[in-house]
């Protein structure tokens, strides 16, 4: 199952994306916020959450997170390979 969340800005209301989906450990979230601070990054990323955000955009993030956080397009990518490996059980 892939969660993702999306909220315009983050700031603090990206720890509501947590209780949203508190039984899944990798969760996503969609925002179009740019240049989130360094701390908030850390915090997200201990608490297993993936900012999803415009290519574009990515640019504005520091270069330690870059490679960690998912454009709109690669997170397409990753929803497009869990259901390519998605077993479907069938009944009889």
């Amino acid at each position: 199952m892939v969660f993702l969340g999306a909220k315009t800005t983050c700031k603090d209301r990206w720890r509501q994306v947590l209780n949203e989906a508190d039984r899944i450990e990798t969760k996503y979230l969609f925002t179009l916020q740019q240049g989130i601070s360094i701390n908030q990054l850390r915090e997200m990323k201990h608490e297993h959450l993936k900012l999803v955000v415009p290519a574009l955009y990515l640019s504005s993030f520091d270069k330690e997170f870059q490679a960690e956080i998912e454009t709109l397009s690669s997170f397409i990518n990753i929803v497009k390979a869990k259901q390519e490996n998605k077993t479907i059980f069938s009944t009889p």
